[in-house]
């Protein structure tokens, strides 16, 4: 018996000893809590994350993944007749409410929103509505926009002076699917 332990205690040194390394060398899940940016954050354009926890007020964006399923998911602030409204941010730096309108080609912003941005008018731009007139509007070109981890640069955007919110278009998300849930809606990169 005292054999069989010996014979036991060795076997199990050496497979330690042949497991410790293996185990050290692994490597770890990719975690890095101190530059976690938490829940509301946005990226620039030059890559870098900044953390928007001041201005969010308890918004829960979750961000991107090192993945190719990246999911973006934005919540839902309120609705309007049944259509989502989410916060944007314009340039880094200002925050609106729009509409998802995936029937837009677009992006139109208020004549408000505009304003804010001193947006400058560069041309003008023709365009069908829902009902099928054509209205004319005055266009400007945002530096960026973002939702979450989602960001579109150098951005026509249409002005209208009498919208009373403005209306995120496909040229802001075309390279996303959109799945629309209660409660947030989800950019599914392609």
């Amino acid at each position: 018996m005292k054999n069989a332990l010996r014979y036991w205690f060795k076997t199990i040194n050496v497979t330690l000893i042949a497991v410790m390394p293996t185990l050290i060398f692994l490597p770890l899940p990719q975690r890095a809590i101190a530059e976690d940016p938490g829940a509301c954050f946005m990226i620039t354009t030059s890559g870098k994350t900044v953390g928007l926890a001041n201005l969010c007020g308890g918004i829960t964006i979750t961000p991107p993944s090192n993945n190719n399923n990246k999911v973006f998911r934005i919540p839902i602030k309120r609705r309007l007749g049944g259509t989502p409204i989410i916060d944007v941010t314009f340039n880094d730096k200002q925050s609106f409410e729009m509409i998802v309108d995936t029937g837009a080609t677009g992006t139109l912003i208020t004549q408000s929103m505009a304003s804010t941005l001193k947006l400058e008018s560069t041309g003008l731009m023709q365009a069908q509505i829902a009902d099928g007139s054509q209205v004319q509007f005055s266009t400007g070109k945002v530096k960026s926009i973002a939702v979450g981890g989602v960001i579109a640069n150098n951005i026509r955007v249409a002005i209208a002076p009498k919208a009373g919110i403005g209306l995120l278009g496909h040229d802001f998300f075309g390279n996303y699917d959109i799945k629309i849930l209660e409660k947030e809606v989800e950019f599914h990169h392609r």
